[in-house]
């Protein structure tokens, strides 16, 4: 290809991907849930590491995990509790040949990566060995394991390095095993041991370079008319070889095998007849672009296996790697394309290489890479060793379909931006309307947990939870349906974690705009109960999983806060969103604030409000809105009353009655000075003159003796300074009960809105305004409801909570939720 349709081709690339970038509406995770060790159990063992291969058996309530040099059997039911253990080294002989043969030391020791269960007394393990990959038996009792001490050597059963891909399945006493076949790992194999041994071809037209990733078996030869067979089912990604492009494009391949196929007579001896694969679509419709890398693979299982779906982890090869789609594919549509699909091959052009042409002749019967069916024995073909050498030759050159398959809805299921995704699982559950949901558990590179779904297109996730106390991949994630509970393994520890923490959810609004299908709001105990613990009437649960529609939420008022401030201060007053899809709104005596007044600086932490006046008392309420189904739904989460001071005397501007209907909410307050001196303006200002004469001989005094010190200390020390080039900064409390607080800077956790605001300078506010002293805090409780829709949150601000500051740009107090 010449340097200028590179050239064009790159730019062509560059296009989509930028095309495509422009496209993806990223999904935001409603909830974020930091390192909770309440909700988290862990197992780690000094010394050991590489935690990337669990074994469930529900059967005998045992967790086993696959480590560097050991097999551990922990409690399926808390992990933190070991039942037994089992240390499987490589020789020190083959370490030392492992090294010698230009390996890394750490890499020489013998990682456990094949963990597959025979019965409940028996398990079947392989490890890497030093690269000279071993398999054994292991016996289990109820509270031993141990190798039988009979490992055997197992090239193409297991990696011959702990970095590698690889697919493994057992059925049958049969095992299934997709990975490299040499030290080099230039082999690839798809290879069926212990009995009727089989395996691919080495050619680069079935496997070119390839990425294993997913095993398992469809029960396809249940309740089916045609009498077909089993099917084992393959997911890896290579690079194409049906494309000509300027570099290596790599694609994900499905691929399929019979479990009875037995090879062929003549053609194809001890290889697979039934060898077909297909190209795997995950792309987002508006940018034609593919996220063409296949990372996991999760196999939701239906009674009918008709029903069942594939789910698959996909990123680019491309553009931005910090994207991840989360595609579905039917086994309708998987069938189609093998069943029926066209076949391709490479056809050599004259004066060209070879290209891959769709075929277009003759396909003969019965159709090739098809399993032996009620058809095929009808015509005398019982096994596939009875197959004429027509079909297995058409087979063996034509192993790729030109149909590829699509996913379910053409489009992702979810998309996304900022986080690597590593593996998958996914539950079924059926919500309180009857209906049922595929939950997605999908872990990442940085140790998160993403729970999201798919109602009707909608991609929505849940929750992200941190797993590890410090940043680490998901190597492997597995469920427990039957106990509700997750297995998580990384490369120092493994984690069992709830799928559902419903106690997480505080008012009835949090639970059911969480839309968790495990969850329900009960009316009866006030709280978010776990739906599979419910024995009683339903009717009194509140969940909308498809709609997030929260409007059958009773209301409830809310506290009010206590928050006093010096006149002439900055006041903080905080508040967070309930979550991150919510926004806040603040409301000053019942009306908004906006973000563009100078006055106030908003953010996701809260409020700073600048240079408090008089005119700034009041009520400040916080509402966290956030948006379902077109609706928006607000949740008061903060309601404070503002109050400044003056020599110990509070001032409040104004009554403040909330929209409680039933309750009595104008605020008393009384007059500390007599009604003649209010309404004798001379006198009041004759007392105004009194105070800013006194403040301004205090002021004149310490700078006095400010000026003195300094004058006194640089004559001592031999300097030459400039005496008006220093500054006082000091502190004072607006009352005896506050204390120091933290900075503007160091407050709130969230992004700010609005970065920067103005402040006016004001010393002493000299407007005619009432003294009165502030009511107590039972007469507050009693008096002050919060206005519609409000949600309970428990907890006062009271004086030792309203840290005060003052700084040398601006002094501010600070009331914490």
């Amino acid at each position: 290809m010449s340097g200028t349709s590179a050239v064009l081709c790159l730019y062509l690339v560059y296009g989509l991907m930028q095309q495509m970038e422009a496209s993806i509406l990223s999904c935001i995770p409603r909830k974020t849930v930091t390192y909770q060790n309440g909700n988290i159990k862990t197992f780690m063992k000094p010394g050991l590491s590489n935690f990337s291969t669990l074994l469930v058996s529900e059967e005998t309530d045992i967790l086993f995990v696959g480590a560097r040099d050991a097999i551990f059997a922990l409690d399926l039911n808390d992990i933190s509790r070991k039942i037994a253990s089992e240390d499987w080294f490589a020789t020190r002989d083959r370490q030392l040949e492992c090294i010698r043969r230009g390996k890394d030391k750490v890499d020489c020791r013998n990682y456990i990566l094949l963990l597959h269960k025979i019965n409940d007394t028996s398990l079947y393990v392989c490890g890497t060995n030093a690269f000279y990959p071993a398999c054994d038996y292991m016996v289990i009792n109820s509270t031993d394991i141990h190798l039988q001490g009979k490992a055997e050597e197992s090239r193409g059963r297991c990696p011959f390095e702990p970095t590698l891909k690889y697919a493994s399945l057992l059925v049958d006493s049969a095992f299934y095993s997709a990975t490299s076949n040499n030290f080099l790992g230039t082999e690839p194999i798809i290879l069926r041991s212990l009995r009727n041994h089989l395996r691919t071809e080495f050619k680069a037209s079935w496997l070119n370079e390839p990425s294993f990733v997913y095993m398992d078996i469809v029960p396809e030869s249940g309740s089916n008319p045609d009498g077909d067979d089993d099917k084992i089912y393959v997911f890896f990604t290579e690079t194409a070889v049906e494309f000509e492009f300027y570099d290596k494009l790599l694609v994900s391949r499905i691929a399929r095998v019979c479990k009875g196929d037995l090879g062929g007579k003549r053609i194809l001896q001890k290889r697979w007849t039934s060898f077909l694969k297909s190209r795997l679509i995950c792309s987002v419709p508006e940018s034609n672009f593919q996220f063409n890398i296949v990372q996991d693979v999760f196999l939701l299982k239906r009674a009918d296996w008709r029903e069942s779906m594939f789910y698959g982890i996909f990123t680019q090869q491309w553009g931005r790697l910090d994207i991840s789609a989360v595609c579905a594919f039917s086994m309708k549509t998987v069938q189609e394309v093998f069943a029926k699909g066209n076949y391709k091959g490479p056809v050599t052009v004259e004066h060209s290489h070879v290209k891959w042409m769709v075929f277009r002749g003759e396909v003969p019967l019965p159709r090739p890479g098809a399993c032996i069916d009620n058809f095929a024995r009808s015509i005398g073909y019982n096994t596939s060793l009875d197959l004429p050498d027509k079909i297995l030759q058409f087979v063996r050159d034509h192993p790729l379909m030109d149909n590829a398959v699509n996913p379910i809805g053409d489009r992702p299921v979810l998309l996304k931006r900022g986080s690597n995704y590593t593996r998958i699982v996914v539950d079924r559950i059926t919500g309180l309307d009857k209906k049922t949901y595929n939950v997605l558990f999908i872990g990442t590179d940085n140790g998160y947990l993403h729970k999201a779904l798919n109602c009707d297109g909608e991609m929505f996730i849940m929750e992200e939870i941190q797993l590890f106390q410090s940043p680490e991949p998901v190597q492997s994630l597995k469920l427990s349906s039957k106990k509700g509970l997750l297995y998580v393994g990384s490369p120092s520890q493994v984690v069992q974690l709830p799928v559902s923490v419903c106690s997480r959810y505080k008012h009835c609004l949090d639970c059911v705009l969480a839309r968790d299908p495990y969850c329900a709001w009960s009316e009866s105990f006030e709280k978010c109960v776990p739906v599979a613990n419910q024995t009683g009437d339903l009717r009194d649960l509140i969940q909308s999983v498809k709609n997030g529609d929260a409007s059958k939420c009773p209301k409830i008022g809310n506290n009010v806060k206590n928050c006093p401030v010096i006149i002439g201060n900055s006041v903080h007053l905080k508040c967070a969103p309930m979550s991150n899809l919510a926004r806040m709104v603040w409301k000053f005596n019942g009306s908004s604030l906006q973000a563009e007044e100078s006055k106030y600086l908003l953010y996701d932490g809260g409020i700073v409000i600048f240079n408090v006046t008089v005119a700034d008392a009041g009520f400040y309420d916080c509402h966290s809105v956030e948006r379902a189904n077109g609706k928006e739904f607000p949740v008061s989460v903060a309601s404070y009353v503002l109050y400044t001071q003056q020599d110990s005397i509070f001032i409040i501007t104004k009554n403040y009655t909330t929209n409680q209907p039933n309750a009595d909410t104008t605020l008393k307050v009384k007059s500390l000075v007599s009604s003649s001196l209010l309404n004798d303006p001379a006198k009041q200002k004759s007392l105004e003159d009194q105070k800013e004469k006194l403040i301004l001989k205090f002021l004149g005094a310490g700078f006095a003796l400010l000026f003195s010190s300094l004058l006194v200390w640089n004559f001592y020390k031999g300097h030459l300074s400039v005496p008006w080039k220093s500054r006082e900064k000091s502190s004072k409390t607006a009352n005896a009960d506050c204390l120091p607080g933290p900075t503007l800077a160091t407050e709130g956790s969230g992004a700010m809105r609005k970065s920067s605001a103005t402040r006016t300078n004001t010393s002493t506010v000299n407007e005619s305004v009432p003294l009165v002293s502030f009511p107590s805090e039972e007469e507050r409780s009693a008096n002050v409801q919060h206005n519609t829709s409000l949600t309970k949150r428990s907890g006062t601000c009271s004086s030792q909570s309203c840290l005060v500051e003052d700084e040398t740009m601006f002094p501010i107090a600070e009331c914490g939720m």
